[in-house]
Order: C-alpha cells, then structure tokens, then sequence
C-alpha cells in the first residue's frame, strides 16, 4: 500500500533548515568514486531510494563501498578495471543512476542488464544508446527505447565527437563517463549548457576537461582519456532542487521566512532562483564559499508579493527539474507565467506538463497547455484557493512535493496520493517542512 499525505493550510514557516546533500552530485561521487584508484570518504552523502540504488549497483559490480558513522567509503577499482557478465542492475527510480551506470559499463568489460520500476521503464533510454553505440558498446535490441537494456561495454571504447540533439547533463555524463577508458579524446557537443556536476567532480579528482563556446553558440565539452585520477575526499553540497521546495512553500505562506544552509549554487542549477527573483521574490545569498569545485551559499527566502513574467528558454537546463514547483509559485502570482522550451518535462518520471496542467485544473487555476511550454494564470497573492480534493501525483515525487507545498495555502486540505515516492529524493521532507511549521500529516 502507497502512502498518501494530507497537507492543510499554515500560518507561517520559520526557521533555519538543512536539506539533504543534492542528489546529481551524490551519484556521480559514488561512480566516479568507483573509477579512482584508492579510497576516498564522502561526506553529507544523499541517503534516497535513488541513490542506494547506484551504490547498490555499483556493489554487485564488485565495487567495494560502505558507511562509517555517517561517511561513505568508496574503494575505486581505476577506470576500466571492471569485469564480468551477467549481472542484473535494478535501479529503481533511478533516471540519473542507470543513464551514468550504462556510461560507467560502456568503458569497462562488462555485460549487464539494467532494470527499473514501472515509472523508469517508460523513459527514454536511445538517447544515450545512440552515442555509446558509436563507442563500440553492444546491445542486444539497439531500437529499444525503454529498460529492461542488456548492455556490453568495451575496455578501450572509441574516441567520439557526439553532437547530443538536446542539452542533457546525464547524456554529456554518460558520454564522458565511458570516454574516461578511451586512449584520445571524448567530446560532447550541445545547443546550450547543461549542469556540469561532471565535468567539475572530474576536474576536482584531476581529469582534463575543456569547455568552449563555439561560434554557434553551442558548446563543446572535451575530455583527454585515461587521465591519472586521485584519490580525494568529497563533501556533497545540499540540494538546490530539494531547498527549492521550502523555499517556494516560504514565499506564497504569509508571514513566513526560512533560512536553508550550504545550498550548491552552481550557475548552471539556480534557474529557478533567478525566476523566482525576476517574479519579485524575497531571496538573498549569503555566506558564498566554494567546495569541491561547487560554489555553494545559504540561501534565505520570505514571503512575497509576486508577479507572473516569461521564463526564457535559456534557462530551462538550469531549472528543468524545477518547473513543478514554479507552477505552484506562479498560481499566487499577479498575472500569467509563460513557461517555453520545456518539452523535456514530459520525459520525466511522468509527464510533467501534463499532471501539473491536471492538478492545478483541479484547483480552479487556468492553464494554457501545449506541447512544449505552459501558461499559468496567476489568480494574485488575495485569492483564496479551493482545496478538499485529492492530487495524483503519478509516481512522481517532484508533482507529490509541488501539491504538498501548494496545500499549505488552500482554503481546505489536499490529500496528495503515492507520497512514498518522495524518498527517491528528499526522504527527510516531511520532518523538515514540519520543522518549519508546515501542516502536513500522513494520511
């Protein structure tokens, strides 16, 4: 039985709050960990469903990792020293973990068949099947689109220079990942830049890796293969995609102010930040420092009075998994929201455009629905929101969190069903949003 929960509307959120370390960056510290030679201690590991999922993986592929009073231990094999045939990788959730997994095999002499759960079936998986094919990688079905994937990878794959149809951190990782093992040099190139937890982990342990804007104005990223990596200990900054939820939660809530500790803000992941302020958000950085090669701030957030605006397609890599919840900002805005650019929401772990445009209806908000972008019309920061109703959050964990936040404002409850979810990511939201006063009780 899934769980469900109710969230009813709060009279103000305060406090100061941590969230969990951000989960890109935990996936790639546990397989680039898995590549180095020696053992490095990784602290502030994000301990979700997903996660485990990778480190469990990464396990059954003889990579010795465990926990040690809160520390991860990873002890690397070196790149390309993976071995063996038939394993069975279940990843659960996992779009990031099997997509970097895949990548990790492609550059290694291993067989493997990835699995998933129902929602991970469905997501699109030729994208990176297409490159690593070029790499010498062999699959059984090359037309197939969706998990179950058997995967044969090779220990000195080939050098590719791959023009990726879409700006997508996890095929940039999943190809540079395999290039590691490649005696030249991997190069991706893509329309605009996506997230660079990869290219920035690889530079921390000692790869070379060079990124350019070409005259087109896309961008090559290039990495030099077999690189001498080293051994260093990492501490994982805390989520911006996570903070995003007790943040938004704090601007629409009246009299409320939060404050969120060590938040990564890499350029490339605080879009939503900069949307928000464009609105008329009360946000503020303080406290900037840099670790592991991640620029990272505490982040403070109060309730404000905002106005709807036109988000620009340039930023949508920055804050694609982030528009859930800038929906849910955007309802208590003066005026509409354009969201353009956003096709990728509906390869997700559901249809995003589709189940926010669905749950919002619900609620008496008017959405303009297409095929890559959405209109919401701000109903302004005096109206009353109908509540009593139950949202499906379609196995999603981001549409479950978004409606959780959405129902601390509504005139009655929301019940918000397969909440469980939620553990994929942010397994400590209910303890947190409670922390800072928010009403939400399990149903």
């Amino acid at each position: 039985m899934t769980n469900s929960m109710y969230s009813n509307k709060s009279s103000n959120l305060s406090g100061k709050i941590t969230v969990p370390g951000d989960k890109s960056i935990s996936h790639r510290a546990l397989i680039i960990g898995s590549l180095l030679t020696g053992k490095i201690k990784i602290k502030n590991l994000l301990e979700s469903e997903d996660v485990i999922a990778t480190a469990e993986a990464l396990k059954s592929l003889g990579i010795n990792i465990n926990k040690k009073n809160n520390i991860w231990e990873v002890f690397g094999n070196g790149i390309g020293n993976l071995t063996g045939s038939n394993f069975r990788l279940d990843m659960g959730n996992s779009g990031t973990g099997s997509r970097l997994i895949m990548g990790l095999i492609g550059g290694s002499d291993v067989e493997a068949t990835i699995l998933g759960d129902e929602s991970l079936s469905k997501r699109p998986m030729k994208r990176i099947i297409k490159p690593l094919l070029e790499t010498g990688a062999i699959f059984d079905d090359p037309n197939n689109d969706n998990l179950p994937i058997r995967i044969r990878g090779t220990k000195i794959p080939l050098p590719i220079e791959y023009l990726s149809p879409v700006a997508s951190a996890q095929i940039k990782s999943c190809i540079l990942l395999t290039g590691l093992s490649s005696t030249g040099n991997t190069s991706i190139i893509e329309p605009k830049l996506s997230r660079d937890h990869t290219e920035r982990m690889l530079k921390y342990f000692g790869a070379k890796i060079l990124t350019t804007q070409l005259s087109d104005a896309t961008w090559k990223i290039t990495l030099e293969g077999l690189p001498k990596l080293n051994a260093f200990d990492i501490e994982i900054p805390s989520d911006p995609s996570s903070a995003a939820f007790p943040i938004v939660a704090s601007i629409i809530t009246p009299n409320s102010k939060i404050k969120v500790l060590n938040v990564c803000i890499n350029d490339l992941r605080i879009g939503l930040y900069k949307s928000l302020i464009d609105m008329g958000a009360n946000i503020s950085f303080s406290n900037k420092r840099e670790l592991n090669g991640e620029l990272i701030a505490d982040i403070t957030a109060s309730y404000s009075l905002l106005k709807g605006t036109k988000i620009p397609k340039s930023r949508v890599p920055s804050m694609i998994d982030e528009y859930p919840i800038l929906c849910i900002a955007a309802v208590k805005a003066k005026g509409s929201t354009v969201m353009e650019g956003i096709e990728e929401l509906r390869y997700k772990e559901t249809d995003r455009i589709a189940a926010m445009s669905e749950g919002l209806s619900l609620m008496g908000i008017k959405i303009d629905e297409n095929k890559d972008s959405m209109v919401i019309h701000g109903k302004g920061p005096d109206s009353l929101i109908k509540g009593n109703l139950t949202i499906n959050s379609k196995l999603d964990h981001r549409i479950a969190m978004s409606f959780l936040c959405m129902g601390l404002i509504t005139e009655e409850s929301i019940k918000v069903e397969d909440t469980d979810t939620i553990n994929s990511s942010f397994p400590s939201f209910f303890e947190i949003m409670k922390k800072i006063g928010a009403r939400l009780k399990y149903a």
